[in-house]
């Protein structure tokens, strides 16, 4: 399998629209992206193949979303433009815990058990309440320690001692 370098860039978040007539943007971040939205932050801003750096005046937290104000965005109209946008930040800006991954550093992954058979490659990560799970031959596999037994992304390999009946 060819090894690929991760990118430079991760997205962050994405502009799930206008909230009032301030200018301010609802802003549906991913789980890492939290951490890098603060009053101050630089970050690019993509939207339609258009590619800008913006920073964030103002961030607050509102039902589970994220409400921005970006310089020299003061009203609804001028915010209206970054509907639809996704933000991205440098890699090294997003904090990961041991064990935890980036789900685009996943996705590719080829998967074996532990006796060495390969089931297939991680096509897509999905979210759940009770674990994340990784999608391979349209399987879920539970991201959870008794199951998932190694994460090599140098090697872009995982190794996995599922149940009887998982891939079944």
């Amino acid at each position: 399998m060819e090894s690929r370098t991760p990118a430079a860039e991760l997205p962050v978040g994405r502009v799930a629209g206008v909230f009032g007539i301030a200018g301010e943007l609802k802003c549906d971040p991913s789980d890492a992206g939290r951490a890098v939205f603060w009053a101050g932050s630089e970050l690019r801003c993509e939207r339609r193949g258009e590619s800008t750096l913006v920073r964030v005046a103002a961030a607050r937290a509102h039902k589970g979303r994220l409400l921005l104000r970006l310089e020299g965005v003061g009203d609804a109209g001028a915010a209206q433009r970054y509907v639809g946008a996704v933000f991205y930040a440098g890699r090294e800006r997003l904090p990961l815990d041991a064990g935890e991954f980036f789900d685009c550093d996943l996705v590719g992954c080829a998967v074996r058990d532990t006796s060495g058979i390969e089931r297939g490659v991680v096509e897509a990560v999905e979210h759940y309440p009770a674990s994340d799970m990784l999608v391979v031959g349209g399987h879920l596999i539970p991201m959870v320690g008794a199951i998932v037994r190694d994460v090599d992304l140098a090697k872009r390999r995982i190794t996995i001692d599922p149940p009887a009946g998982l891939l079944d």
